[in-house]
């Protein structure tokens, strides 16, 4: 990719910054709001980024949505988290994953979430999510925290993100795959650009994904 492409993208992204900026920083704070919910509420935020992985963001949403409206997200069998997972990719996987989640998650027959994510440092909350809960990497870690908010230092290392770091030159081919140190250092070169151009980390992830997407969504 030539320099003057690249030159051309990044005033694109800086346009594009200046109109959707006030509309993200006010979803930033909608996310901070998250962690004063219940334990119920930041579990079923947990099981939203669990479903995310090759699957419609919209429609993991919607799958969260009608397991706590039949209640089957705290206290259902495999079989009913599966039945309310049919949009979604791996639907049989990623009951599993929400199932186990639950009892991890589960004290006296109620969910017990906040206690186990360290706030004060979450770079080390990701690890413990990622090293713990099944179904969960790092970006699927990064997206629960961001979600809760607590996403202020952390990549988001999906598609969307990857596609535009090739765009604006931070990388040369998208992998394949993301090892742990690779995810890293991406992570670091995503975190230099962002000081380059001006836009926290977290809005930039935000940005991106409605520029893939069309919204701002979560």
């Amino acid at each position: 990719m030539s320099l003057n492409t690249i030159e051309s993208n990044l005033k694109d992204l800086q346009a594009e910054y200046s109109a959707k900026k006030t509309a993200i920083k006010k979803r930033l704070e909608d996310f901070k709001k998250v962690w004063l919910e219940s334990e119920k509420i930041i579990f079923s935020e947990l099981c939203f980024c669990i479903c995310t992985p090759q699957s419609n963001a919209i429609y993991a949403d919607r799958a969260i949505k009608n397991l706590i409206k039949n209640n089957a997200l705290y206290s259902g069998s495999i079989q009913d988290i599966r039945a309310s997972l049919k949009a979604v990719r791996f639907p049989n996987n990623k009951a599993g994953y929400i199932y186990l989640a639950r009892d991890i998650f589960s004290r006296n027959g109620k969910i017990s979430i906040k206690k186990k994510i360290n706030t004060l440092d979450i770079f080390s909350a990701r690890l413990w999510l990622v090293k713990n809960i099944k179904g969960l990497g790092f970006k699927e870690a990064s997206h629960f925290l961001r979600n809760i908010g607590f996403g202020k230092n952390l990549a988001i290392l999906d598609i969307h993100i990857l596609r535009r770091m090739k765009n604006y030159g931070l990388i040369i081919d998208i992998p394949k795959s993301i090892s742990k140190r690779l995810y890293f250092e991406l992570e670091e070169k995503l975190r230099f650009f962002c000081g380059k151009v001006g836009i926290p980390m977290a809005e930039l992830d935000l940005l991106f994904w409605s520029s893939a997407t069309g919204e701002i969504f979560k």
